[in-house]
């Protein structure tokens, strides 16, 4: 088995800090050096990683980070007890809410982007959550 950690860009570390610790109650755990931080609180450690805006993406990559409101098809959720609750925290922080609160067989979700332009989506999980969505078995 493998485990899970989530490693995400960030233009700046101690802004990234008190956003995520504010917006989504997790802790810091530990740096690791001056440009790495270790959060806390989530079933993953998540690691926060200063990256100047402008760097290359990869040693391989045209691209280079871009921390104005992107669109990524790895993005990170949270499972929410009280999705209105959790949106005050994350717009306190400093989050943008980038429409209504919409109801799914899953539940409830809030999509958010946080200040360094990564999209964040916090659900609030009822009935059964994902397994409305399974199909029975045949």
């Amino acid at each position: 088995m493998s485990q899970l950690l989530v490693n995400v860009d960030v233009p700046e570390l101690e802004p990234a800090i008190e956003f995520d610790t504010r917006a989504f109650a997790l802790r810091l755990a530990r740096r690791l050096g001056p440009e790495v931080a270790e959060l806390v609180g989530a079933e993953a450690p998540i690691y926060l990683l200063a990256k100047p805006a402008g760097s290359p993406a990869s040693a391989s990559a045209r691209a280079a980070r871009d921390y104005r409101r992107h669109w990524t098809p790895v993005h990170l959720d949270f499972a929410v007890a009280d999705v209105e609750a959790a949106v005050a925290r994350a717009l306190a922080a400093g989050a943008r809410l980038e429409g209504a609160i919409e109801s799914h067989a899953f539940g409830r979700m809030a999509t958010l982007a946080d200040p360094f332009g990564h999209g964040v989506c916090l659900i609030q999980f009822t009935g059964r959550g994902y397994d409305a969505l399974a199909e029975p078995d045949a």
